[in-house]
């Protein structure tokens, strides 16, 4: 199964992505990142952060999956917080499960695809060619559509 994560951080942004990149591919087969963007802080005051995407493959069943990626997280140091919108040292979406829509166990594709600059262009990077799931443009399409005024966005060189 083919799978798209988001990662973000922005409390030591550099050194956490990294960790959780080496992680990743420690763990999966035929891992693929796209580029490193720095993005301000939405929904709160905070320091900037560096999101990117990653392509993995996995046999994990969808709930499975769930439960490694929060054990990533917590290995990579997260401590759990309430807040939604709040500094993080590590984040791990799934963004995509194969062609998988569903609103349980978690909501796929995700909401955040289609409304954040910093997880539709990366995706758009990786995966220009693909069909939303359930949709009928490609994300390279909805990322030639999207309102790129609306949000800062810079990728890193």
């Amino acid at each position: 199964m083919i799978v798209y994560l988001g990662l973000g951080s922005n409390i030591e942004p550099v050194v956490n992505i990294e960790s959780a990149k080496q992680v990743l591919f420690e763990r999966f087969e035929n891992v693929r990142f796209s580029q490193t963007f720095e993005s301000q802080a939405i929904g709160f005051d905070g320091d900037n952060f560096l999101n990117l995407v990653a392509e993995v493959i996995t046999d994990e069943s969808l709930p499975d999956l769930m439960v490694l990626i929060k054990d990533l997280e917590q290995t990579l140091g997260r401590v759990t917080c309430s807040e939604k919108f709040s500094s993080r040292l590590i984040d791990i979406d799934i963004l995509l499960y194969g062609n998988l829509v569903c609103n349980t166990p978690i909501v796929l594709p995700r909401e955040e695809i289609r409304e954040n600059a910093y997880v539709l262009w990366p995706l758009a990077e990786l995966a220009p060619y693909l069909v939303e799931p359930g949709g009928e443009l490609t994300y390279g399409e909805l990322w030639s559509r999207f309102d790129r005024s609306s949000q800062q966005l810079t990728p890193l060189i």
